[in-house]
């Protein structure tokens, strides 16, 4: 009779336990309104992709990330001159952007350059105006987009040592999910079709709501 009464003791502070646990479960999954939505796991997580910024538009104003990220944003960091990779990324975002929009959601996507040298306001709207009237071009000093990048991780080289002018630049191509208050929340690799974006982007839109 001992032995049972510790069995049964025994068994029933166990159900206890992964009952306390599925409550703790639900609770912080509950508390995370993008937990349905996210694919993707990083070092650090989202949140610590992002930076506080002041850049200049492609029409020549200066503005804050505030003032960028107004609503969600697809933001991707490239260069006019790139002569393959750039324009096909933009055209997907442009593309993702536009299913979104179709769905009733406002949304924008985002071009920050890694060329600003090159890249002044006035080629940013030639090449942001090829791929949509809603994506938003952004350039600054050097300074400025070095630490803009830094804030986002994100990787480049300019390979401007031997050719001054008709150089290449090295960088990552990841876009990413960024929503209003400057919360990056989602990133998706360039081998992501726009169909693909818009349906993972529609989730953490709806889920804002």
């Amino acid at each position: 009779m001992v032995d049972r009464k510790i069995l049964m003791i025994g068994t029933a502070a166990t159900i206890a336990v992964l009952v306390a646990g599925t409550v703790f479960l639900t609770q912080t999954r509950a508390g995370d309104d993008y937990a349905q939505c996210s694919n993707s796991a990083v070092s650090g997580g989202m949140d610590s992709f992002g930076t506080d910024f002041t850049l200049t538009r492609e029409d020549g104003e200066r503005v804050t990330a505030a003032e960028v990220f107004s609503k969600p944003s697809l933001l991707y960091f490239g260069y006019t001159f790139c002569p393959d990779i750039c324009p096909l990324d933009s055209a997907r975002n442009a593309d993702a952007a536009d299913l979104l929009r179709q769905q009733g959601h406002d949304v924008q996507s985002v071009f920050i350059t890694v060329d600003p040298m090159r890249d002044t306001p006035e080629v940013l709207a030639d090449y942001t105006d090829m791929f949509s009237d809603q994506m938003v071009g952004l350039t600054g000093s050097e300074e400025e987009i070095a630490a803009v990048n830094k804030g986002w991780r994100n990787y480049f080289k300019l390979q401007n040592d031997d050719d001054p002018e008709y150089y290449l630049v090295d960088h990552m191509t990841n876009t990413y999910l960024v929503m209003p208050g400057n919360r990056t929340v989602e990133f998706f690799n360039r081998d992501a079709s726009a169909e693909a974006v818009a349906e993972s982007a529609g989730c953490f839109i709806e889920a804002s709501a």
